[in-house]
C-alpha cells in the first residue's frame, strides 16, 4: 500500500529577530563574564542565521508593555519569568500556531474536506496545557469530535518523524483514514541571560514556527501527492545521552546541547542511515551523494558541516537545510518539515540530475533522505519519493510571510530587538 504526503505547509509568527541585534541585546546584559561575553558573540556570528522568528512580541522595541516579563526597552535588561509565565504564553500563542498551519495544511490538499480527517497528530515540546492542541484544532476547525487524536509532547528536534510514521501506520491499517500532522514549537519562550555554554547557544539558535501535513493512502482525484512515505527508521547513537537533553527549570526549560554532539553525529551518521537505506535495494551501498535530496535538521551550523563533510554531499544538497536555518533558525520539530517544504519547491529537475551534475540514481524518480537529531542522542531518518512538481514558485531566500507562507500574502516587515 502506498501512503502519500497530500499537502505540507508552515506557519511563523509576526514578529522577526535580526540575529546581530539580539546578539547586541544578549551580549549587553549587566551579569556576563568576560568569558560569557565571548561566547555571546561567538555563538550568534557563528550560527549562520540572519533572522528568526518569535511569538513573544516584548522582544522588540515596538513593545510597550505596561509590566514587562521578558524584556525591558526601556533599561536593555532581559528578564526572567517564572515557567509558569512562560508556559501560559505557550498556551495562548502556540494554539495560533497550530490552527493556522492546520488551517493552511487542509486548505491546500482540495480533495479532503473537514469531515474527511479521521487521525489528528500533534507535536510539540515547548510547552504544556490540557486541553490541549489537538482538542483546541478539533474546535476551531470543526473537525469530527470523534477524530482519534494523538499528541507526541517533549521528544524534541526530532518529533515530526515519529509523527509522519504514526500517520502512515494509521492509512496501512485502514486504507480510508485521513490524518493531519501538525508541529508547532515556542522555543523562543524559554531564551534567557546566562553564562552558561547550552544556554547561550540556544538563544543564539532557536526560534518559534509550526508545519502541518495531510498524509493518507486515499486515491483522491484531482491535485497529485506531494511525497510517498517510504521508510523510517529510529537509531540511538551509542554515546551521547548527556550531551543533548531538555529539562523542565523553575525559569524555563533549559537545552543541554553539548559542543561535542557535531563530533558525535559524525562518528555515528553512516551506522544511523545504514538500516534507513538497506531497507530499499536500489539505495544500499550508493555513495550518497548520488540520491537527489538531503533534508537535514539544521540543529545547527556545526552538525550541516559535519553531516556534509561526512557524507561527501555537495553544497547545492545542503542549500534546503542552510537556507532554512539561515531564515527561521531552529524551530525544534518543525524545522525539518521547512526544509522538506523548501525541496518541494524546487523546480523540478527532469533530467534524472543530483547536486552534483551526475545523474541520479533511479532518472525521473526524485527521492529525498531526511534526517533529524534531538534528545538521547537520537537519530530519526526517512526516506521520501518527490511525486509532484513545485507550486509555481522557488521558496523564498528571505523571510517567510506572516504567519504564513501563502501565495500572494504581503511579507512580513523585521522587527528587531533593541540593540
Amino acid at each position: 500500500m502506498t501512503v502519500n504526503l497530500r499537502s505540507l505547509e508552515t506557519a511563523v509568527p509576526p514578529t522577526i529577530l535580526i540575529q546581530p541585534e539580539a546578539r547586541a541585546v544578549f551580549a549587553a546584559q549587566p551579569g556576563l563574564t568576560r568569558l560569557g561575553s565571548r561566547l555571546v558573540n561567538t555563538c550568534f556570528d557563528s550560527a549562520a542565521i540572519d533572522t528568526r522568528h518569535t511569538a513573544v512580541q516584548e522582544l522588540t522595541t515596538e513593545s510597550r508593555a505596561q509590566d514587562p516579563q521578558f524584556f525591558d526597552p526601556a533599561t536593555g535588561l532581559l528578564l526572567s519569568p517564572s515557567t509558569k509565565v512562560r508556559n501560559d504564553i505557550f498556551a495562548t500563542e502556540a494554539t495560533k500556531l497550530f490552527i493556522e498551519a492546520a488551517q493552511k495544511a487542509l486548505a491546500a490538499c482540495p480533495g479532503v474536506d473537514v469531515p474527511d480527517i479521521t487521525h489528528l497528530v500533534t507535536v510539540s515540546c515547548t510547552g504544556f496545557f490540557n486541553p490541549g492542541p489537538d482538542y483546541k484544532i478539533v474546535r476551531a476547525l470543526g473537525l469530527n469530535p470523534a477524530v482519534q487524536r494523538y499528541h507526541l509532547g517533549f521528544m524534541g528536534c526530532y518529533a515530526a518523524f515519529p509523527a509522519l510514521r504514526a500517520a502512515k501506520s494509521f492509512c496501512e491499517a485502514d486504507p480510508e483514514a485521513v490524518v493531519l500532522v501538525v508541529c508547532a514549537e515556542l522555543c523562543s519562550l524559554h531564551v534567557r541571560t546566562s553564562n552558561d555554554p547550552d544556554t547561550i547557544m540556544g538563544s543564539a539558535l532557536f526560534a518559534d514556527g509550526a508545519a502541518a501535513a495531510i498524509v493518507t493512502a486515499r486515491d483522491i482525484p484531482g491535485e497529485p501527492a506531494l511525497l510517498r512515505l517510504d521508510h523510517f527508521e529510529t537509531v540511538l547513537t551509542p554515546v551521547g545521552e548527556e550531551s543533548m537533553a531538555w529539562n523542565i527549570g523553575d525559569e524555563g526549560f533549559e537545552m543541554v546541547l553539548g559542543n561535542y554532539v557535531p563530533h558525535i553525529i559524525d562518528d555515528h551518521i553512516i551506522g544511523a542511515l545504514e538500516p534507513l537505506l538497506s531497507r530499499d535495494s536500489s539505495l544500499h551501498g550508493l555513495p550518497y551523494r548520488d540520491i537527489q535530496h538531503w533534508a537535514i535538521h539544521p540543529g545547527g551550523r556545526s552538525i550541516l558541516d559535519k553531516v556534509q563533510s561526512r557524507l561527501d554531499l555537495s553544497d547545492e544538497q545542503l542549500v534546503p537545510a542552510r537556507e532554512t536555518l539561515r531564515n527561521f533558525g531552529n524551530m525544534s520539530s518543525a524545522t525539518v518539515l521547512f526544509v522538506i517544504r523548501h525541496i518541494l519547491d524546487l523546480p523540478a529537475a527532469d533530467d534524472g540530475q543530483n547536486g552534483t551534475g551526475d545523474a541520479a540514481v533511479n532518472p525521473g524518480e526524485q527521492r529525498i533522505c531526511s534526517m533529524a537529531f534531538g534528545p538521547g542522542l537520537t537519530v530519526e531518518t526517512a526516506l521520501f519519493t518527490r511525486l509532484q512538481a513545485p507550486r509555481g514558485a522557488t521558496p523564498a531566500s528571505g523571510s517567510e510571510t506572516s504567519a504564513a507562507d501563502g501565495a500572494g500574502a504581503e511579507p512580513a516587515q523585521p522587527v528587531s530587538v533593541r540593540a
